[in-house]
């Protein structure tokens, strides 16, 4: 009988689980790269923005916030420096969210810190069903992710 019926973790929580473990560390390594004033909702919300740029009203239905609630953890990464407001090129009345040159370096240590926690977990797991999980997950992104 598979753990799910005898009372063990659904896919769904043993998915969370991972993500908050690389989160975790992700932001640990960025703290420690010296960015020790970024916090895990600014993050959340960064985590979004577009190599182009994203507009509010996206970040904010991307982060499942409010429009009130996305544009304050702009405002706080705008005063650290992390990102910068653009006019959008493609409608004069928008503005674009993008990222400035702190939150460059930022995006930098945390993909490394992504890459060494996926080489810690595929150590782990082998690197035959690292690769299996891998394709699983990003089948499953299929019917999950409306933003992919």
């Amino acid at each position: 009988m598979d753990d799910a019926r005898e009372g063990g973790l659904n896919l769904g929580l043993l998915c969370y689980i991972a993500h908050r473990a690389m989160e975790t560390r992700v932001l640990e390594a960025v703290a420690a790269a010296g960015f020790d004033d970024l916090t895990i909702a600014q993050a959340r919300l960064a985590a979004r923005i577009g190599p182009a740029g994203t507009r509010l009203t996206e970040l904010a239905e991307q982060a499942q916030v409010t429009k009130q609630t996305a544009g304050f953890l702009v405002d706080q990464l705008e005063r650290g420096g992390y990102v910068h407001r653009i006019a959008d090129p493609t409608d004069a009345r928008a503005r674009l969210v993008r990222f400035a040159p702190r939150g460059e370096a930022v995006i930098a240590v945390a993909r490394q810190a992504e890459a060494e926690v996926e080489a810690e977990w595929t150590r782990h797991l082998g690197a035959r069903s690292a690769a299996h999980l891998r394709r699983a997950l990003t089948r499953l992104r299929e019917i999950t992710d409306p933003y992919r």
